[in-house]
């Protein structure tokens, strides 16, 4: 009998605390729980990452290339467009001299460039060549690699999300060139003014395109940067909303560029800190009603860019020195301090452009510096991420 008591002692301690198996028995009712719930999401692989990085590059080149376009005069080269068929240029004299005449009877050609030589019309027209035929590059660049990364089951579902978003929206940009481009070859009647596309159009080709930089840049970073393990201190947290924000601030000034281009409002007022003698000039609000003069008077758009550029600075110098009150690590530190390296080098390439009556080769780094800004400031936001909770 002793024997038997001491049995069935061992079995209840095998079983577990409790009448009986009772605890053994919930410990198995969670074993199997835990064996129902779905597996956690696998990682997207670093090659997703870096494919998203290179697609940004590939963007950033396309903006490049696209001010080029601009300071060259070479838009409105192109008098029509086709997906498939412009891909073939000109190639005999005669397809040339066919395609020259398409270009005379459009507005610009009348009013600005009616001595223009079919060798002067061939260096604009491979211009703006060049630039359409990247923008497939760019195309095929989201599309083909996104198809195969689906297909391998490299993207998650939120992934999946965000690939096709990316991918529609470099369809749209391809699209919304085109309507920019058409804004440039209307008649205009009552217009005095030299042919130029849309600047409001202008705005929304480039805000779409660093839009699309922006989205694939982060993307890309926030897939291979690994996060740091940074303590949530009220400081870290003023950091973080900081950097957002001269983020914000900078991609707004960005896009104000494009209003300068649009009006060539970088050929008025060549002079800085003041413009002309003035502080503020006089032809400031020149326009009725009043806010027209924020998007169509050369002066108040200049006057604004200079505003915004200021701020950006010193918004990008106070970023810098709260940094150093907080412990960071190196590739952060590294980051705040590339961010105010190309700010300066901005500032000093804008001023240049300014005061030397926008060189094209000066206006173009000036505009490339822009998305080097851009650049820098969404590597360090991408630094500053809170860890997953």
């Amino acid at each position: 009998m002793l024997r038997v008591l001491r049995g069935a002692g061992a079995g209840a301690r095998l079983l577990g605390p409790g009448r009986g198996g009772g605890g053994a028995r919930a410990r198995l009712r969670l074993l199997g729980l835990q064996q129902r719930l779905p597996p956690p999401p696998a990682p997207v692989p670093a090659a997703v990452g870096r494919w998203l990085l290179a697609c940004s590059g590939a963007v950033a080149g396309a903006v490049v290339l696209g001010g080029v376009t601009r300071l060259t005069e070479s838009g409105l080269s192109m008098v029509d467009w086709h997906l498939v068929k412009e891909m073939k240029p000109p190639r005999t004299q005669q397809e040339w001299e066919a395609e020259f005449r398409k270009y005379q009877q459009f507005p610009e050609f009348r009013i600005l460039n009616h001595d223009m030589t079919l060798t002067e019309f061939k260096f604009i027209w491979y211009m703006e060549y060049s630039h359409r035929m990247w923008g497939r590059v760019v195309g095929l660049a989201y599309i083909l690699p996104a198809a195969y990364f689906w297909r391998k089951g490299w993207l998650s579902r939120p992934m999946k999300g965000c690939v096709l978003a990316l991918c529609g929206l470099v369809c749209f940009q391809g699209l919304l060139g085109w309507y920019m481009v058409k804004s440039g070859l209307e008649e205009k009647p009552d217009s005095y003014d030299i042919p130029r596309v849309s600047q409001y159009r202008l705005a929304a080709h480039l805000g779409s395109a660093l839009v699309l930089y922006s989205a694939s840049l982060w993307t890309g970073l926030s897939l291979l940067l690994p996060r740091h393990q940074l303590p949530e201190t009220c400081q870290l947290l003023r950091l973080r909303r900081f950097a957002h924000g001269t983020a914000a601030l900078v991609f707004l000034t960005a896009l104000s560029g494009a209003f300068v281009a649009g009006l060539d409002a970088g050929l008025v007022y060549n002079s800085f800190p003041k413009m002309g003698e003035r502080w503020i000039p006089d032809d400031l609000l020149a326009f009725s009603p009043t806010l027209r003069n924020v998007f169509e008077n050369p002066t108040t758009v200049q006057f604004d860019h200079r505003i915004l550029g200021v701020a950006t600075v010193t918004a990008i110098t106070a970023l810098y020195l709260f940094s150093r009150k907080i412990p960071l690590p190196r590739r952060t530190r590294t980051a705040v301090a590339s961010l105010l390296a190309v700010a300066c080098v901005q500032v000093g390439l804008g001023i240049g452009t300014l005061l030397l009556y926008v060189p094209t080769p000066l206006a173009a780094a000036h505009q490339s510096g822009s998305v080097a800004l851009l650049s820098a400031a969404l590597w360090l936001a991408a630094e500053l991420r809170r860890l997953p909770k």
